[in-house]
Parts: structure tokens; sequence; C-alpha cells
């Protein structure tokens, strides 16, 4: 504890305490039906030459939503400097604060790459900027975080066309009653980044199951 309040340890501190910010931001949006993450989207940087933008590439910027990119690279910092200042500390004393942000940005880098390339492989699933938002009215899914009401949005699980799957905010159409998490539903209409639900037909959801089957024998 002692080393989380040195000023040799400030940067990577200052790191944690953002981190913890940033994750409690994310749970919170979460909570009130929608994502931090999926709202800021992913940076994009095609087009863009120089070392600078090759730097970027390799660290796969773009390749994960910005707000993980960021929260990868603060807590691998962090950790990183946090292990370098306590190595040192056994040793003979922490190192001056310069000098231990210099081998934790080193080692950080290459693990934010290797940390990003591993996540592309199961976000880009869960997202909502990989189709057209409005090729997904009139695609049924089961509400993930509900109930849905004509309140605060919740989010239902969708499939699209393609077979990836989506985490949609969604409210229950007016004079429809709350639908409960698990709960088939149809999307029926969509405002802004917000789809409106009704409750799934029941032959319409056996005609879906009977339709995943065939083509997952």
């Amino acid at each position: 504890m002692h080393l989380f309040l040195a000023p040799e340890c400030a940067p990577f501190a200052i790191a944690a305490m953002i981190l913890v910010g940033l994750t409690a931001i994310e749970i919170l949006s979460m909570l009130l039906g929608f994502s931090l993450s999926e709202l800021i989207g992913k940076p994009h940087f095609e087009g863009h030459d120089g070392v600078l933008a090759g730097l970027l590439s390799w660290i796969n910027i773009g390749g994960v939503p910005l707000l993980i990119l960021i929260m990868l690279a603060l807590g691998i910092f962090a950790v990183t400097g946090f292990a370098i200042q306590t190595v040192a500390d056994m040793i003979w004393t922490p190192l001056p604060a310069i000098v231990a942000t210099v081998p934790a940005l080193v080692v950080t880098i290459p693990l934010v790459r290797r940390s990003t390339r591993t996540i592309a492989r199961i976000v880009p699933r869960d997202e909502t900027y990989a189709v057209d938002t409005g090729d997904l009215v009139g695609r049924t899914g089961t509400v993930s975080i509900g109930p849905l009401d004509q309140g605060l949005p919740g989010r239902v699980s969708v499939k699209d066309a393609h077979g990836n799957w989506h985490q949609l905010r969604a409210c229950a159409a007016k004079g429809e009653s709350p639908l409960p998490i698990g709960a088939q539903v149809l999307l029926v209409d969509r405002k802004a980044d917000i789809f409106i639900a009704v409750s799934a037909p029941s032959d319409l959801v056996r005609s879906d199951d009977k339709s995943s089957t065939e083509q997952h024998p």
C-alpha cells in the first residue's frame, strides 16, 4: 500500500484510478440500458500514413471499441509499473517515476496489442456497427436486460442474417405489457438507436427455432 501512495508510483496510481472510474461508468451505463463503449465505438485510422499510423495499426487500434482499448492500456500500464517498482523496492529502492514509466510503456504496448487481437475476435459479434441496424427491424430476439417497458430501455439479444449476435437497446411498444428477461420478442420499429419490441408470436418463434436447427444439424 505504501508504494501506491508513493510519489515514485504516481503515474501508475493515476492510471489505476482512471481505470476504476471508467469501469464504474461503464457498469452504470449498462444498468441504465446502454453501453458507453458501444456508444463511443471504434477509432478509425484508414488512409493515414506515417510512423504513428503504423504504430497505431500494429497495436490494433480500431480492432476494439476505444473505451476497451483505453481500459486495457491503463490496466496493463498500472500493473506493469507497480510490478517494476515492487521489484526495485525489494532490491534497493523504488525508481524515479519518470524512469519507471519507460520500461512500463515498453511492456504495455505489445501486451495491449496481444490483448486487443484476442478481444477483437469476440467483441465485434456483440456490437451493432457490424451491420445496418435498420436491417434488424423485423427480427426476433431475447430480452437480456429488462424487463422491457415504456421507461428506460433494456437490452435484447438479436442474431443478424450473418449469424452475428447484437445487444440492442430496446423498449416495449406502447400498450405492451412488460417483457421479462428471457422473453422472446419481435422488433417492430426503431426510434433513433432504440428498438421497439413486442412479444413474439409463438409460430414465429417456432419457425426461427426450426431454421436455426436446420442451419446447425
